[in-house]
């Protein structure tokens, strides 16, 4: 590859880069807001973040149409096809996340008349887990650190965990008292997309380890959710 190539392929390189960093920033700033709305029952904010995520689905429409047009102008191979591959697979995991972010403001609607305060601690305490995670796993991306991206996979079961815990006492406050269940199920619906997120922060975490080692994790998965098969299993969108 000439000198004029490899330069030309780097500024698409660094260009995909720029527009995941941006998209991150806005995936990260969405999840941030939906969860203070939650917790504040804030529905004005909770609209904003709804109307917000256009750009996040624009943005990953243009890093799709970058990528290809890189591979076709550079054809790459190796590492660099994985770069491109991965920019492309983290694009789509921060576009879930940005859904899932306005569909936890969409629940803030249904909350406004009130909710357990335990319960909203907990959500609070889970949604803040995953946001660390979000920020955690693009940086972990944009210094190409396998370490710490694998740190992000391995710290999921503690979003689980909290999932698990929000999910039995809200089972309990519905068996306890039914008329509780249109507003418990809203929480549990809310609850089941920061864990979502959670997921999709470990997708990318794969994806940088595949990303610069060129190989998948051996390791299995560290998944603690135990309520998948639950009637709460709900689409992203």
């Amino acid at each position: 590859m000439s000198d004029h190539i490899s330069s030309a392929y780097d500024e698409d390189l660094a260009a995909l880069k720029q527009m995941l960093a941006q998209m991150g920033g806005l995936a990260e700033e969405q999840l941030g807001m939906a969860i203070e709305a939650m917790a504040r029952r804030d529905v004005d904010t909770a609209d904003d973040i709804i109307e917000a995520d256009e750009k996040i689905d624009a943005l990953e429409m243009a890093i799709e149409e970058r990528a290809v047009v890189t591979i076709a102008k550079r054809q790459p191979v190796a590492q660099d096809l994985r770069q491109i591959m991965v920019a492309i697979r983290i694009s789509s995991d921060l576009e879930r996340i940005g859904d899932l972010a306005k569909n936890i403001a969409k629940r803030t609607h249904a909350l406004s008349g009130g909710a357990p305060r335990r319960i909203m601690t907990g959500l609070k305490r889970m949604g803040h887990l995953a946001l660390e995670q979000l920020q955690d796993v693009l940086d972990a991306y944009s210094s190409d650190n396998a370490d710490k991206a694998m740190e992000v996979w391995r710290n999921d079961e503690e979003i689980d965990a909290l999932y698990n815990s929000i999910f039995r006492e809200l089972l309990t406050y519905m068996m306890e008292d039914p008329r509780t269940i249109g507003l418990c199920t809203h929480l549990l619906f809310g609850a089941k997309n920061i864990e979502r997120i959670g997921d999709h922060c470990t997708n990318i975490a794969e994806n940088i380890h595949y990303m610069i080692n060129g190989t998948a994790i051996e390791e299995e998965r560290p998944k603690k959710d135990q309520t998948s098969m639950t009637p709460f299993e709900v689409p992203a969108k």
